[in-house]
């Protein structure tokens, strides 16, 4: 590790104060910090390097050595990294390969124990974790902390396996991550009461309030789908020391554009203390998960960013460990292998499948149950409509926007099943994915049956990735890590990612990000009415329709 010493602005977030110095670096942490005089204008700021507070890497659809190059260049040095997608479908397996990627790069990755495999009982993963597993993750010292609780049920009902998860993560010093959308008073207050000690899933202001009064932390989560910024914010100028930043969820061509970075840019637009987002971005993490992460004080380890200004917070330097790891939008030095020859874990048995496979018979009901997506949510809306028939089957209404979806078991072969979504907005083909919250089963929306089933099939094909097809075209990304992730270059991916995601609108959608909303479809944890490959499921109910 070198020595070196640094000038700039220095943001002492303890003190909360700025002045101008010098930071001086030994074997990796920082030796001494000196003032040397009041801020120069005109000058960089050198402040703690930002923690997305919860992400599944598996989302980016980068191996975590990719989505590191990516976002170190945003000034992140540290992740919350959850990798309950790839526990899903690899089990101990896919856990295993996230560590031993994410130790390939110098970037600080922190994975928890993934508490809810599979997610409900109501869908097939492809694996399980008991609460064995988990606790033999979380005697691990690389693993900080029990992954979001989303059986929220399970807790209030106390379900005996549950709360065997959540007093291994209690017995070895660990946090406990909440996932309770809508949970308030007296269930919210049960469910805190189990030790469990933040959330990301608040949609609303009076829903976090009511938690954060109630001593839950909140992480304000900004992501490629969900966005709850805006509704959140203002919330941190009294809780600054409750409430953190995350992405949760951040599709390839969205990280290669920002990070936290542009969290703590709109809150200091919206007039929040400098020092109330940096505590969120940089200091809440470290504390509550006890991260290895320096906090630009003297003994820290030197994980720090250098910013232009802290207006728009462009990053020109990352630093971890003292070792300069990205200079003005690119990473310096030859520090990520790139993983294309390594053999990859996944989890993928199915058969192509025929046109007729995708069929919905008509039964003379007058009303059908549709799920209403809505763009920037996880949360979808129930609704009904009346039945378009052609030849005898109900199929895709598009002047009323109700797109026939289906989700094909991965693992083994199955019935398939098929519901209908509005709000998707295409005119033309489909488009699929093997990316489906929280079990991964290939989900596919689409016009028709034959633009689906081929949309499908090319999804199977590549055992893993998502796909388009329309007006005579198709385009593929393939996704041969555990049907989530490429392990390509981070950015050639991204590239890639953007091209598809282009396609999918010129197909017709009005989503901002159609992929990602299809993805969450499936996500049962989250009402209000979902698809998984077992049916159609009630999210209020916790039962099928």
């Amino acid at each position: 590790m070198s020595n070196f010493k640094i000038q700039g602005n220095i943001v002492d977030t303890t003190k909360r104060n700025i002045f101008f110095g010098e930071v001086e670096i030994e074997d990796g942490k920082i030796k001494s910090i000196n003032k040397i005089s009041e801020i120069k204008d005109k000058t960089h700021f050198i402040l703690p390097g930002f923690i997305d507070s919860h992400v599944h890497i598996e989302s980016s659809m980068l191996i975590p050595s990719e989505f590191a190059r990516l976002a170190v260049v945003h000034g992140t040095v540290a992740t919350i990294s959850d990798p309950h997608e790839i526990a899903n479908v690899c089990g101990m397996e896919g856990v295993e390969f996230m560590i031993e990627n994410g130790n390939t790069v110098p970037f600080k990755f922190n994975f928890g124990a993934p508490s809810c495999v599979p997610a409900t009982i109501f869908e097939t993963a492809g694996a399980e974790l008991n609460h064995n597993d988990v606790r033999s993750l979380l005697e691990r010292p690389e693993i900080k902390y029990l992954s979001e609780m989303m059986n929220f049920p399970g807790v209030l009902y106390k379900d005996e396996e549950v709360l065997k998860k959540i007093a291994a993560a209690h017995e070895l010093g660990k946090p406990v991550d909440g996932h309770a959308p809508g949970l308030r008073g007296d269930a919210v207050q049960q469910y805190i009461d189990a030790g469990i000690s933040t959330d990301h899933e608040c949609f609303t202001a009076e829903e976090a309030l009511d938690k954060l009064q109630r001593g839950m932390k909140i992480l304000i989560r900004e992501g490629s789908a969900a966005k709850n910024f805006d509704a959140l914010i203002d919330l941190l100028n009294d809780w600054p020391e409750m409430m953190m930043f995350c992405s949760d969820d951040k599709h390839p061509d969205s990280l290669v554009e920002n990070h936290i970075n542009e969290l703590c840019a709109r809150a200091v637009a919206k007039g929040i203390d400098i020092f109330n987002v940096l505590q969120a971005a940089c200091i809440n993490p470290i504390l509550h998960y006890k991260l290895d992460v320096g906090a630009l004080q003297i003994g820290d380890y030197a994980d720090f960013v250098v910013a232009e200004d802290l207006v728009n917070f462009k990053i020109k330097q990352t630093y971890i460990d003292g070792v300069l790891l990205s200079e003005n939008g690119n990473t310096v030095g030859d520090w990520v292998k790139h993983n294309k020859d390594k053999e990859s874990v996944n989890h993928f048995d199915c058969n192509f499948k025929k046109v007729e496979d995708f069929v919905y018979p008509y039964q003379k009901q007058d009303e059908i149950p549709v799920i209403e997506a809505l763009d920037g949510q996880l949360i979808t809306n129930k609704l009904t409509a009346k039945p378009k028939v052609s030849n005898g089957n109900i199929i895709s209404d598009l002047e009323k926007d109700v797109l026939k979806m289906v989700v094909v078991n991965r693992y083994h072969e199955a019935p398939i099943a098929i519901s209908f979504v509005k709000n998707f907005g295409m005119k033309h083909g489909a488009i699929a994915s093997s990316v489906a919250h929280d079990s991964h089963n290939i989900i596919a929306v689409g016009v028709d049956d034959l633009s689906i089933c081929e949309a499908v099939n090319l999804v199977i094909k590549e055992t893993g990735g998502v796909v388009a097809v329309g007006n005579g075209k198709e385009e593929v990304l393939a996704l041969p890590v555990a049907g989530l992730m490429s392990n390509h270059n981070g950015y050639e991916v991204a590239q890639r990612y953007t091209s598809i995601d282009q396609f999918a609108k010129d197909l017709g959608s009005t989503l901002v990000a159609p992929f990602m909303t299809l993805s969450f479809m499936a996500l049962l944890v989250i009402p209000h009415l979902k698809l998984s490959d077992k049916g159609l499921f009630d999210g209020d109910k916790f039962e099928f329709v």
